[in-house]
């Protein structure tokens, strides 16, 4: 009988060690599996970066190749080549509300108390059709002559493009800082074919051409590509 108490026991005993000993065995792959995936994650992290920062990827205004000791930058208004009157006004405005919104530099019209200078030339102005409603019309001359079907075609949508140049340089040394004689701008714009709702859609579009122009110029002048 003693005996057999003793196998029960033992009998009891087993099932428990067992479980404790799976249990163990159980938590170490656990923690081995969260350990080496922490590692593989810190290693695509740095191979991530390694990789953006080899193919040239920049935070606007953190790569900012100017001179240290620029402060003052003088931005005077475009020089106008075309004959779409005041457009230089909209864009040099456009230019020195983005340095003065994205940058520290303080921006004025006057070159003799600036570091320097940034002087832009607006090339070419363009307008051209470039979309048309294709209508059929019919006329009569007379009430016995046939109507004749004739097909007129009207600009529906127009592009506006323009050329720009655009060099920065230091006052002093005459140094180019920065240089852009290719800049190519373009923005559409519809046109009403309602005469009674005409509007002139050329003048928004041509402000947001001038955001477009001083945001990309801005971002240049920065990380100097």
């Amino acid at each position: 009988m003693a005996l057999l108490k003793g196998l029960i026991v033992v009998q009891r005993k087993d099932p428990i060690k067992a479980r404790e000993k799976r249990t163990i065995e159980a938590l170490v792959p656990r923690r081995d599996f969260y350990f080496r995936f922490e590692i593989l994650s810190l290693i695509l992290c740095v191979c991530v970066a390694i990789f953006l920062s080899a193919c040239g990827y920049h935070v606007g205004g953190t790569a900012s190749q100017l001179p240290p000791g620029l402060k003052v930058i003088a931005v005077p208004v475009l020089k106008n080549d075309t004959p779409r009157y005041r457009i230089e006004q909209g864009m040099t405005e456009a230019v020195v509300h983005e340095f003065i919104a994205r940058t520290k530099y303080r921006i004025v019209s006057s070159e003799d108390s600036a570091d320097a200078v940034l002087r832009g030339e607006i090339t070419s102005f363009e307008a051209i059709p470039a979309v048309f409603d294709t209508t059929s019309t019919s006329t009569s001359s007379s009430t016995t002559a046939p109507a004749v079907n004739t097909t007129t075609a009207r600009a529906t949508t127009m592009l506006v493009s323009v050329h720009i140049k655009v060099s920065l340089e230091e006052r002093e040394t005459k140094k180019v800082l920065y240089k852009n004689d290719d800049y190519l701008f373009r923005e559409p714009y519809e046109i009403s074919t309602d005469p009674s709702k005409f509007f002139d859609e050329q003048g928004p579009a041509l402000e947001r051409m001038s955001r477009d122009f001083a945001g990309r110029l801005v971002s240049d002048v920065l990380e100097n590509f």
